[in-house]
């Protein structure tokens, strides 16, 4: 049975990283030990390298350690290019990009869902398989 194929938003990555015990970082395991597939792209990647820094207190990376680590997840993961995404029921316009991921890899990577914690985007779930990292770790048995 293949690997469940995720896109991963930017909070659910920093949480993962921040707080390993937490859902988010069983699912960077997951992720890390072949259990999931993950789908970035380059937006989500540069949202994750500007944020790292403000949680340093929480991981204790340093600059270079931050820049190698994200390096990694995008060698780890399928990186899309977003499609071009106007939502207007999104509230957040930063969020746009992230949507936009969800649908290039719908279309491209076979991704089942958005994994996110983001309030703007898990009001979309009607109409977008989006959902938050604990109901996913529910449906998929702790993956």
């Amino acid at each position: 049975m293949p690997a469940p194929r995720v896109v991963l938003d930017t909070n659910v990555l920093l949480s993962g990283i921040a707080y390993p015990a937490s859902v988010p970082g069983k699912l960077l395991a997951a992720w890390r030990h072949g259990s999931l597939d993950v789908v970035l792209s380059a937006f989500i990647l540069a949202e994750l390298r500007r944020v790292l820094p403000k949680l340093v207190h929480r991981h204790q990376l340093s600059t270079q350690e931050i820049d190698d680590l994200v390096d990694s997840l995008a060698i780890l993961a399928e990186v899309v290019e977003p499609t071009a995404q106007h939502d207007p029921a999104l509230t957040d316009f930063n969020d746009q990009p992230v949507l936009g991921t969800l649908v290039a890899a719908l279309a491209t990577s076979g991704a089942t869902y958005l994994v996110t914690g983001d309030k703007a985007l898990l009001a979309l779930r009607d109409r977008y398989p989006i959902i938050t990292p604990a109901e996913f770790w529910n449906l998929h048995g702790g993956v």
